[in-house]
């Protein structure tokens, strides 16, 4: 099967297969993004020996060298069964006797070793026999290519890519798995035979990003609201339990994980690394928060960024993952209920139609559009752009400042600002006198707070566009939409 939407990654792993040296490339990404489907369908049907053996969550040492024993006598000896090794270093050596022995000297070898956190389990040794082996032989061996792939993104970069040992840059090269943007996950679907427009793809992005797994679920012939409520509202749905399976596959003692995404859930637009900490508990200040932070930021669930023309010092973090906020929005309220039985149509009509779905649309809208910024640059036309964020500014309490919340503010390199104000509709957006006043109060607020001389120019980003009135023509100077995000 062609692979859809991942054309760069394909690029990558092409150039792999077709160098004249060795190669080891550091593939990851969050649970569910696709690293193994890439990998196992690039390579299964190449011209080449395909060595493939995955970790085993929990899996004791021996269990996990047994795995691998049996792997190496289906791939090498038409799957009869070997004498088993006691060691990661014998099971290694193994591989490395075979190379020297049984493969031909231009046959190109493909190892792959999927979720390889969970196969280096504590005191196993199987880093350092790695290292051993790849110095030591599969480097100087130009057929070998190894690929080492894991859903713990933390637990890659800081023990394989900034490994300060003997695998000290030893990688040729790294392969960060994303979610699928809007356009690819339009194709993904295209592909599937789920023939949706923009609004309604959309919608679907807005519950489960751009995750390729997710997305395979979608039926074709129904709308994105029906699949929502298939997929999340039935009994025993697919994404009603996905959450919980979700931290606890992805990292040791989950529960600091957890605790943080849910209070970032409170903060759609974000809170201090100190103030977060805090909240967690007073042992997550002093010990290894900040680190466990960086786990949640290295596998795409939160991000973390300085506010522009903040003056404070320290890193605050958002939670960027669309499920996520899906599911504590409005999966985990309702769970227990739903584990029972399924939502009543009709009252999945009746959420549809509250305000606080309104409200959760608006926002979700805000954080696809955060990130497509590379798509509303292009629409802008702005070519450079010295910074770019979100700005608000809290008065003090019983002060008589006024305070102001910009969605999306580009500072720009031309002596320009371009504030963007983000609205999803359903039909073009209408500005009223009374909105024209807020525009110019957030305007007005910008200036006095950061001092900027700088042509302050409005543009709106709206789903569905801007109907045009008499508001509009000297207040807006640029409208991207929907498509342009598409684009």
């Amino acid at each position: 099967m062609k692979l859809v939407a991942r054309e760069a990654e394909v690029e990558i792993l092409e150039n792999i297969y077709a160098s004249d040296n060795p190669e080891f490339l550091a593939v990851y990404g969050r649970r569910r993004v696709g690293k193994t489907y890439l990998i196992r369908n690039f390579f299964e049907n190449k011209k080449a020996i395909f060595f493939n053996v995955t970790g085993s969550k929990n899996g004791p040492i021996q269990e996990q060298i047994s795995h691998f024993i049996s792997q190496i006598g289906r791939v090498f000896y038409d799957g009869l069964n070997i004498q088993e090794e006691k060691t990661w270093d014998k099971a290694l050596g193994l591989l490395t006797d075979i190379f020297e022995k049984r493969v031909s000297k231009n046959k190109k070898i493909i190892l792959f070793f999927d979720e390889l956190p969970w196969m280096a389990t504590r005191n196993s040794r199987l880093l350092e026999a790695l290292d051993y082996h790849w110095n030591q032989h599969w480097s100087n061996d130009k057929r070998i290519k190894l690929i080492v792939c894991g859903s713990s993104a933390s637990w890659i970069v800081n023990k394989i890519i900034n490994n300060k040992g003997g695998l000290h840059n030893r990688i040729t090269r790294r392969m960060r798995l994303d979610p699928l943007s809007l356009t690819q996950t339009k194709r993904f679907l295209d592909k599937a035979g789920v023939k949706l427009n923009s609004r309604q793809v959309l919608i679907l992005f807005m519950v489960m990003g751009g995750i390729p797994y997710y997305l395979s679920q979608v039926e074709k012939g129904l709308s994105a609201l029906q699949v929502i409520e298939k997929l999340v509202f039935s009994k025993d749905a697919f994404l009603l339990h996905e959450f919980d399976n979700l931290f606890s596959s992805l990292f040791d003692n989950s529960e600091f994980h957890v605790k943080a995404v849910r209070l970032l859930a409170e903060y759609p637009y974000g809170l201090a690394g100190r103030e977060l900490l805090e909240k967690i508990g007073p042992h997550a200040v002093g010990g290894t928060g900040h680190s466990k932070l960086e786990e949640l930021v290295q596998t795409g669930f939160i991000k973390k960024f300085k506010p522009v023309f903040s003056k404070k010092n320290g890193t605050y973090y958002q939670l960027i993952d669309e499920y996520t906020l899906f599911y504590l929005k409005w999966i985990d309220p309702i769970k227990e209920v739903l584990e029972q039985e399924s939502m009543d149509h009709e009252n999945w009509r009746a959420i549809q139609a509250s305000p606080s779905w309104y409200s959760w649309l608006g926002l979700a809208f805000e954080l696809v559009c955060y990130k497509h910024l590379s798509k509303i640059k292009k629409s802008l036309h702005l070519s450079a752009v010295s910074s770019v964020g979100t700005w608000r500014y809290v008065p003090q309490k019983n002060s008589e400042k006024e305070g102001a919340q910009i969605d999306l503010l580009f500072d720009r390199q031309d002596d320009c600002m371009t504030l963007c104000e983000i609205k999803y509709s359903e039909t073009p957006f209408v500005l009223t006198k009374d909105y024209v006043e807020v525009l110019q109060k957030k305007v007005r607020v910008l200036k006095e707070q950061t001092g900027t001389t700088k042509q302050v120019l409005i543009a709106m980003v709206s789903a569905q566009g801007l109907k045009s009135n008499f508001y509009d023509e000297d207040l807006i100077s640029q409208v991207v939409t929907l498509e342009d995000l598409f684009e």
